[in-house]
């Protein structure tokens, strides 16, 4: 038989447990408002809430209880089930269908010729062709260099890039 671990099951529901007790006041307004039936309680409603709010404790007349049982319980469902139909996550994965890209998956964005590319990183580049060879991997080449002086990128052509040397 297994131990029935008390703090693992309160702490996470305290929030929903202080929640239900201050709901009490709720049923203490209900039944402290002026009136014989409903529409008259509803009435009436402001000065049972007034009369509820005289002092900060909660309720522990039997009726108010349950109904800030009620009212605490119906928070916890509502979470839940919130909880339950969220999209799937799964711990320490990537979520949805996006993974992080291969030598590969920028292999058919790289023209063969070095010249006729930019030089995006230091394994990745994209063609400055305008019309590729295939017309789904034509990409809008507005590309922003970040990049301190000296750092090696250009914004301008140079003429070293024509002689197979990297610039300075």
């Amino acid at each position: 038989m297994r131990q029935l671990d008390l703090k693992k099951l309160l702490l996470p529901n305290l929030p929903y447990l202080l929640i239900g007790l201050y709901a009490t006041k709720l049923g203490e307004a209900w039944r402290l408002a002026p009136g014989a039936d409903a529409s008259a309680k509803l009435l009436g409603l402001m000065d049972g809430f007034a009369a509820a709010f005289q002092s900060a404790l909660p309720s522990f007349h039997p009726v108010d209880l349950l109904v800030g049982l009620c009212c605490g319980a119906a928070l916890r469902l509502a979470v839940y089930f919130k909880g339950k139909n969220a999209k799937k996550y799964r711990k320490n994965m990537e979520y949805g269908s996006a993974r992080w890209g291969t030598a590969e998956d920028i292999k058919p964005f790289m023209d063969p010729v070095f010249e006729n590319n930019i030089i995006l990183t230091q394994t990745e580049r994209l063609t400055m062709n305008s019309r590729p060879k295939d017309p789904r991997t034509a990409r809008n080449k507005n590309v922003l260099i970040i990049g301190g002086s000296g750092s090696g990128r250009r914004l301008a052509p140079d003429p070293a890039w024509g002689t197979g040397r990297l610039p300075s």
